[in-house]
This record gives structure tokens, C-alpha cells and sequence, in this order.
């Protein structure tokens, strides 16, 4: 009997990519269809009890149009497409789906264990990319290339950059601080190392590898961090406990002059407290990709700071994230298909 397999992709994630991979490594009559929705040229919802998805946040995709594309498929692949409790009722076939992104949050978990529906994902899908990003930030700030970048498009040389008391420094006589060791923070932490700076980590639900503490990095506690550092990296997850982490409290322990990258996520940072350490010089600098509210609203008081770098949410976007992606959801397929338990059990 044909297996049958719903692919729902978007424009970054694309359906195509994933059938390719899943017809490399599974045997058998598949019978596959796909769906390219429109996301990122459109925004994504984040939850709407008016529709059944109270429970699922950060979806693409109304519910009937999701339920009619799965049908009476077995497998469904999908990035962003929403699966509330309703939905599974009208999909009693469905068995697994693999969901290609670091968290199933545009699915109903208690709903899918409630209904047997087997739900995997793709751990550290863009951890690379998130932490070259990030070095990336970390130079546009010590070594002034957003300055320097904006300046020439006004048509202003700023040779006085090249003056001793403006001009920037180096990683390699620097204290960098890399709050959160997960899958991101440790990649970020190899790769800094290169640079010869001195390197702290603040994770207090982990140790650091044998070759980070050779290396002579040091795991310390968010004070003590925050204390020394010269920059200080975001990388935990949002919990109650890191919410608004880097606010006026922590802000005060910085040291003056401190650059604050944030790639990780918006609400872990009190953007009001943010805007007055950048207005003050407390912050010296800051490095922004995500936010509390995206898209951002166009009369955000720090669109209008020039010591502020800001990206639209990209730092996890790169082709490598989209191949990796789909190279682990085909994986998760195969195991499904040959009876194996999945690698990433939700």
C-alpha cells in the first residue's frame, strides 16, 4: 500500500528540497504531495483563538486549507503549517509528523500525545548559521563597520575613526560574555576561541567541554559575566527565568562602554532599559536580530539610535539550514517507514 506523505514548505523551507531527500533514503511506493506557501513574503501568526489556534504559535497557514492539503496522509513534513487539537480530529490517519525546525510550536504536543500522532524535529537546524551570524554582529560593532558603512552612504569620510580614541578594538584583547551554552552558544564559543579573546560562559544547567575549559574558558555565574565582560552574547532559551534578563538591574552590573549582541530572542531583552543605556553610553553599542514584537513598529525609538545595528530576524536563514533541515526530517521518515523509533521524539 502506497505510504502517503504531505509536504507543506514556504519560500524558505522548500517543499521540494524535502521530497528530494525523502526519495533519496526511502524505499517503497510513496505517494507524495507538496504545498509552497507564501511565508516569509507574508508574516507568520503567533496564535488566534478565533480559529481554533489558541495553543500553536508562530504558524503559517489557516486550518481548513491545512486540513484539506493533509487529507488522508500518513506523514506530514511542514515547517510552519498549525496543528490544533480540532485539526487532528479531522486527520485520522495521520501518524508522524516531522516538523523541521528546533521546536514544535505550531503544534498542539498535548493534543498530538492525546491522539498517537508521533511529532519529531530538527535540533539545532540553523545553530551554525545563528553563531557565524553572530560573529558577524560582533565584528560590525568592535571594529566599527556599521559606522563606518553608514557614514560613506551619507557621503561623510569619518577619518577621525582612525583616531586613537574612537576607533575600535580587538576580539584579541577582549573579555567576551556568551550567556547560554546550548547548541548555538557552544558553536559561538569555538569559534571566538579563534580569535584568541578571552572567553566567559554563563549556563548554570551545564559544563563546559574539555575543550573549552583547555582553551581557558570559564564558566561563571550571570553577575560575574556581566561584570567583565566587554561584550556580552545572547543565546539562552525564553523562560520565566530569562525574561527580560538583560534589563536595568543587569544592565547597571555592565561594564561602561559594554556591546550587547542579541541573536537569540526578543523577549529576553527590556527594551525600554535597553534604549536609556544606549542613550546614556552605559551600552556603548548593540547588535539587535530579534525582537519582542515582529515586525518591528516603524516608530521604534531605537530605529532612530545611531549606536544600534538592527536585522530582520536572519541570522538562522542560510541554505545550509534549509539541506540540513531536510536531510534529518527525510531521516526521521525513513525510521518511521522501516519501523525504527524517530532520533528527535518531541
Amino acid at each position: 500500500m502506497r505510504k502517503k506523505i504531505a509536504i507543506i514548505g514556504d519560500n524558505f523551507m522548500l517543499p521540494q528540497v524535502f521530497r528530494a531527500e525523502i526519495e533519496k533514503v526511502s524505499r517503497g511506493d510513496l505517494d507524495i504531495r507538496t504545498l509552497q506557501t507564501a511565508w516569509p513574503d507574508e508574516p507568520m501568526e503567533f496564535g488566534d483563538p478565533a480559529i481554533g489556534l489558541d495553543k500553536v504559535k508562530e504558524y503559517f497557514g489557516h486550518p481548513d486549507e491545512v486540513v484539506d492539503f493533509i487529507g488522508d496522509a500518513e506523514i506530514l513534513v511542514t515547517q510552519l503549517a498549525p496543528l490544533s487539537e480540532a485539526m487532528m480530529r479531522r486527520l485520522p490517519t495521520l501518524r508522524l509528523v516531522a516538523v523541521s525546525r528546533g521546536g514544535p510550536i505550531n503544534i498542539d504536543m498535548a493534543a498530538a500525545r492525546a491522539h498517537g500522532i508521533i511529532v519529531v524535529n530538527v535540533p539545532g537546524r540553523n545553530a551554525s548559521a545563528v553563531a557565524e551570524f553572530t560573529l558577524g554582529a560582533i565584528l560590525a560593532e568592535t571594529r566599527l563597520i556599521r559606522v563606518g558603512h553608514e557614514a560613506l552612504r551619507k557621503g561623510e569620510w569619518r577619518g577621525d575613526l582612525y583616531r586613537a580614541d574612537r576607533t575600535g578594538r580587538e576580539l584579541s584583547e577582549m573579555t567576551v560574555g556568551v550567556i547560554g551554552y546550548g547548541n548555538i552558544g557552544t558553536k559561538v564559543v569555538r569559534l571566538l576561541r579563534a580569535f584568541g579573546c578571552h572567553v566567559l560562559v554563563c549556563d548554570p544547567y551545564v559544563q563546559l567541554s574539555a575543550d573549552d575549559r583547555n582553551a581557558g574558558v570559564e564558566l561563571v555565574s550571570l553577575d560575574n559575566l556581566l561584570v567583565r565582560s566587554d561584550v556580552v552574547t545572547l543565546h539562552p532559551r525564553v523562560t520565566d527565568e530569562t525574561r527580560g534578563l538583560i534589563g536595568k538591574d543587569t544592565i547597571g552590573l555592565m561594564k561602561p562602554g559594554v556591546i550587547l549582541i542579541n541573536t537569540a530572542r526578543g523577549p529576553l531583552v527590556d527594551y525600554d532599559a535597553l534604549y536609556e543605556a544606549l542613550v546614556s553610553g552605559q551600552i556603548a553599542s548593540a547588535m539587535l536580530e530579534t525582537f519582542a514584537v515582529e515586525p518591528v513598529p516603524s516608530d521604534w525609538p531605537l530605529l532612530l539610535l545611531p549606536n544600534v545595528t538592527l536585522t530582520p530576524h536572519i541570522a538562522g536563514a542560510s541554505v545550509r539550514t534549509v539541506t540540513y533541515a531536510a536531510e534529518q526530517a527525510a531521516e526521521e521518515v525513513r525510521r518511521y517507514l522501516a519501523g525504527l523509533p524517530p532520533v528527535n521524539p518531541c
